[in-house]
């Protein structure tokens, strides 16, 4: 069903969360509603403070431009603007940014009457953003160990961070994440090499023929049973996709709120458990 046509379906009245049909109205062709304004208030007042806090700055060079969290001195309280008061402001904005979108979401499924699995998956990835800049440092008694916002700066911190703790990839939440993230971009890569090549099978005289129709799933399983010897269908790989890119982001949280708070030590010595067993004596 083309989109157009599909408008007069979704446009319906009702599925809002706060308001009722107060704020249930769009914009041309986007849902706004009560979450959509306070997702653009907040960003663009968060937007508005990094460009106060780059004029504020030494330098407007886009790669060299950083809002820095407060000292550690500070502790868990306010900061000074200058001194990391922005960067609190900040961080309140982006995480009200990213929940109202969450909840636009929200509203947008029950709309169309379809599961909360895109808001659910989207809050996967503010969890791990709030375990970074708020879980973390509230465990470590200050919001100076968050990182900061800029593009050099962000990086620095993340290879100090690594740093601190000797090799960071012996982190096995870590190794977790990582196989994680890998296997996502296996598994969907070849997801869609198999949806272009029955989709769009060739254009060659020879074999395949010229203009030749789109293939039925029952091509794509029966690849997938030759290659590997099973096909998890068309449902089903998009369950995994799903599954994994979820994991991929909880345990890339899971792996930095454990170094500091629950270790804090070289993360190679961790795995002394390993060496001690008593198998190798």
């Amino acid at each position: 069903m083309a989109l157009l046509s599909f408008e007069r379906k979704y446009r319906v009245r009702g599925g809002t969360l706060i308001g009722g049909d107060l704020f249930d109205f769009w914009i041309g062709p986007f849902y706004l509603g009560f979450f959509g304004m306070t997702t653009i208030f907040f960003a663009t007042l968060g937007t508005a403070l990094i460009l106060y806090g780059a004029a504020l700055g030494p330098t407007w060079n886009i790669w060299r431009i950083s809002i820095d969290p407060p000292d550690l001195s500070y502790g868990l309280g306010l900061a000074p603007l200058a001194d990391g008061g922005l960067w609190q402001i900040i961080t309140v904005c982006a995480i009200g940014a990213f929940c109202s979108w969450a909840l636009r979401e929200v509203e947008i499924c029950r709309k169309l009457g379809i599961g909360y699995h895109v808001p659910f998956a989207f809050g996967v990835a503010i969890f791990a953003y709030v375990t970074l800049v708020v879980i973390r440092p509230f465990l470590l008694g200050a919001w100076g160990h968050g990182f900061p916002y800029g593009i050099f700066s962000h990086l620095d911190w993340v290879s100090n961070v690594g740093y601190q703790y000797l090799h960071f990839h012996y982190n096995p939440a870590h190794m977790l994440a990582v196989t994680f993230f890998f296997t996502t971009t296996l598994a969907l890569s070849l997801h869609g090499g198999l949806i272009l090549s029955a989709a769009n099978p060739g254009n060659t005289e020879e074999f395949p023929p010229k203009k030749a129709e789109v293939k039925v799933p029952e091509y794509e399983d029966t690849f997938f049973r030759d290659t590997i010897g099973y096909s998890i269908g068309t449902l089903g790989i998009h369950r995994l996709g799903l599954v994994l890119a979820l994991n991929a982001g909880f345990w890339s949280a899971v792996c930095i709120v454990l170094s500091g708070p629950f270790w804090n030590q070289g993360w190679p010595q961790w795995w002394s458990w390993w060496l001690d067993l008593p198998i190798w004596s």
